[in-house]
């Protein structure tokens, strides 16, 4: 189902876009790389840092805290035992970050993870369900991932925990990591949007089919656009909706961002990426992020966590031009 977006006039003054309400802005740092098959996503949050993540969202007029790295057990890279690996350490950690990111929702201020693997996801997005919860506000995640990630116990190949977080917090998967949020499920599938899906398990198929999960793989972007693609995946948001974004780097194409473990070609390119996060901030609604699957141990002089840091200022406003609604200027 998709709906036409408003016409957009540009307007000649070289400022950005309004940036979402919550203007106060805080780092978490989370370098672990426990729920993955490889090494080297512990080091994404500093390498986010040297790309000058922090700094390049001050720019843009946020309020910028960086609340330094997490601590949580270390990995002991073990082989699965009943089908996950490292579930203990992998709850220690997740538990840790559901507590800093609730706090800084407490505080009115918008939760950046710095990852790290996309376990991390059932830690985060488990705090914002919580919060909107509370809150009463309604809650949309969007998940820009090559992969579903809604692998299960009983299909998973590897035993990766980094393959199951959103079938987690639907409510599939081991009770300590379910339950985060305080609610079983954290999220209903109609709450989610994946784009950018080309690599979905052959178990995972019908796990999908059967949740409802709106996906827009890459064959869709292909035959309709990013536009089309965005203007769906956003469709019937209402000014009070809670937007999390769990951006996973291999959602890009690895010709443009090659430091990802799990790195599957044919994603967006750096323009349909760009339109992707400029779609969302126009909408102003983003109320946290995860930023996960960032190695630099396969990185070129860093190039992928600075292309990572480009679109996160789009993310949060930056734009050439000031874009107004017919509405606007009536």
């Amino acid at each position: 189902m998709f709906f036409v977006a408003p016409n957009y006039e540009a307007c000649s003054v070289l400022i950005s876009n309004p940036p979402p309400a919550v203007r106060a802005l805080t780092m978490i740092g989370v370098p672990t790389d426990i729920g993955a098959g490889s090494r080297g996503a512990s080091m994404g949050p500093e390498a986010l840092r040297v790309a000058g993540l922090g700094p390049a969202l001050q720019a843009l007029g946020y309020d910028v805290e960086d609340a330094g790295n997490l601590i949580g057990p270390a990995n002991p890279m073990l082989p699965p035992d009943n089908g996950y690996r490292h579930l203990t350490e992998v709850i220690a950690w997740n538990q840790t970050l559901h507590d800093a990111v609730y706090a800084e929702l407490q505080r009115s201020r918008l939760p950046i993870t710095l990852g790290g693997d996309h376990c991390l996801g059932m830690g985060s997005i488990s705090a914002v369900a919580r919060h909107c919860h509370h809150a009463g506000k309604p809650l949309r995640v969007l998940w820009l991932d090559a992969h579903t990630d809604f692998n299960t116990q009983a299909l998973t190949p590897s035993g990766n925990l980094h393959g199951m977080p959103v079938a987690c917090l639907c409510g599939q998967g081991p009770e300590p990591l379910t339950t985060l949020s305080g609610q079983n499920p954290a999220l209903h599938p109609e709450w989610i949007r994946q784009i950018g899906i080309r690599s979905v398990d052959e178990g995972e198929k019908n796990l999908i089919a059967d949740a409802g999960i709106e996906v827009y793989d890459m064959r869709t972007i292909d035959e309709i656009g990013m536009r089309s693609v965005m203007e769906a995946a956003l469709a019937d948001l209402t000014p009070h909706t809670h937007l999390h974004v769990s951006f996973d780097v291999d959602f890009l194409d690895p010709e443009i961002a090659p430091a990802v473990a799990t790195s599957i070609p044919g994603g967006p390119t750096y323009r349909e990426a760009q339109l992707c996060m400029e779609m969302i901030a126009d909408t102003g609604c983003l109320g946290s992020l995860d930023i996960v699957e960032l190695n630099p141990a396969l990185d070129i002089r860093n190039k992928t966590a600075m292309l990572a840091t480009e679109l996160v200022q789009s993310l949060f406003g930056k734009s050439t031009l000031i874009r107004r609604t017919a509405q606007s200027r009536v």
